[in-house]
Order: C-alpha cells, then structure tokens, then sequence
C-alpha cells in the first residue's frame, strides 16, 4: 500500500499555537472505588486534549481514543492518572489534560422509616500534566435543601426554602474518598436530600430544614471552614446556588481558598 498523506504534519504558517485539541464527549465505562460497597461501576463523558505548537496544522484525534482504550474495556482512578503523560509521548506534546464526569449513586435510608433509595451525584475527576507536574482535582456536585433564616425571622407561618447546588472541587494530599466530600457538604446545608420519603419522613426533615436555615451565604462558609479544616484538603472551591422558590433569581456565592498547615485551620485566599 503506498504511504497515506499526513495532512496533520504538515507546517501551518498562522504562527498561532492552540491551547487546547482533542476529543470531547467520549463515553467510556468507569470502575471507581466506592467506600460503602468496594467498587461501583458507572459511565463516563471523557473529555481529552493536549496543546498544539503553532507550526503544526493539526493534531492526531486517533492516538487520543488509542491511549483511552489501551486500557482496556474498563478504566480506573489509576489508569487515568496516567492517561495525560501518555498523551503527552503519544502526541509529543508539552501539556495534557484528561477529564471524566460521571453520576455516582449512594443507596440512603430515610431518616425515619428507614426506607432505602439511591441518590445519584455528579463527579469529575480532572488531571492536567505539563512537562513532570500533574495537577489532580476532583469535584462533586451534590444537591442539599436550604431554608431561609429572613424568611423564618419575619413569617408568622413557615419559612420558604428550596433545592440548591453546592460544587464542590478539591486538590489533597492523599486520596480522599468521594462520599467524604458528599458528607460534608450535606452536613453544611439545612438538610440533606433523600430519594424515598414517606410522611414521618417528610415530617422530619423539614422540622429539620426548620430548625437549621442558612443562607446561601451561610452554605458555602460552613462548608469552607469544614474543607479548610479537612487533613488531607490543601485547596478548594465552593459554589452554592439556591434555586429560590419565591424569586425569578437564584442566590449564589463562592469561596476558592488554599490551605496552609502552619496555623490549625489557617486558609489563604486565591
């Protein structure tokens, strides 16, 4: 067979490196370590990309599915951390980032019945390489319910609340399990969610949400000070957005801060 035309080696003239060029949205089983029952099984949405120099016209989207299925039917929290200095000899490249979202399900009881449902969470896990460094974060998005305390302050009757969003995202000194990082937020809000409720379960949590109102701003302090207090935390960011039921706006705050361990519970502002 003669020798095909290798289009993407050929010298681009724009003098205009990319930042970033790969593949997105690749769908790819998952097997991730679960503290409650050893090993989940999931899919993830994979997003890989490494940078392009200015002289080259394009990259080899190929060898990006190549290092992605070089690790078999299945991947692993190990088998990603390599994937971007993989990237980087396959495509002779200087930077790498690999990135996998994916629901992961917790089986909880409500709190009074004790009647068992799942309840999913979203997760990313991104690493990005330059040259030896690699930068690992790992996200969790985990839904909680709010109740506002002006609210409760000046109602004769009730208080409104509604469902929020806290993103949470973490670098750390040793792995960290992701049900950690779910349990402290949760614990953070006015009251976690659950998947099956029946009424003295509903009675419960919202004398609960009742008892413990905080606003959004209140939401993302407890959780920064619960992260920042965290051993094997040494940065984070918080996202919190209440999705308000009585306004045609959400609430929204945001904390992102290194931890230094100098000083118990000392936190640096990024």
């Amino acid at each position: 067979m003669p020798a095909l035309k290798d289009t993407q080696n050929e010298r681009d003239d724009r003098r205009l490196p990319i930042d970033r060029v790969g593949v997105k949205d690749v769908r790819f089983p998952l097997r991730i370590r679960d503290r409650d029952q050893a090993t989940q099984h999931t899919v993830a949405t994979v997003n890989m990309a490494v940078d392009l120099p200015h002289h080259y016209k394009g990259t080899h989207m190929s060898r990006f599915l190549e290092v992605l299925h070089a690790h078999g039917r299945e991947l692993t929290v190990s088998s990603i951390a390599a994937m971007p200095q993989e990237l980087m000899t396959r495509l002779h490249a200087q930077k790498a980032h690999v990135e996998m979202r994916f629901p992961y399900f917790r089986a909880k009881r409500a709190p009074v019945t004790k009647a068992e449902g799942l309840l999913d969470y979203g997760v990313v896990f991104e690493v990005n390489a330059e040259g030896e460094a690699i930068d690992y974060v790992v996200t969790v998005e985990v839904p909680v319910a709010t109740l506002c305390p002006c609210s409760k302050a000046i109602s004769e009757r009730g208080a409104h609340n509604q469902r929020g969003l806290v993103t949470l995202s973490v670098r750390f000194r040793q792995p960290i399990w992701i049900e950690d990082l779910i349990e402290l937020v949760e614990s953070s809000a006015s009251c976690e969610l659950y998947s099956v409720l029946k009424r003295p379960d509903e009675k419960a949590v919202t004398e609960r949400a009742y008892d413990n109102p905080v606003f959004v701003e209140d939401l993302v302090r407890n959780v920064a000070m619960k992260a920042g207090a965290h051993k094997l935390i040494k940065w984070f960011r918080v996202e919190a957005v209440n999705y308000e039921s009585i306004h045609n706006h959400n609430a929204w705050a945001v904390i992102e801060r290194r931890v230094t361990r100098g000083t118990e519970g000392q936190q640096e502002g990024v």
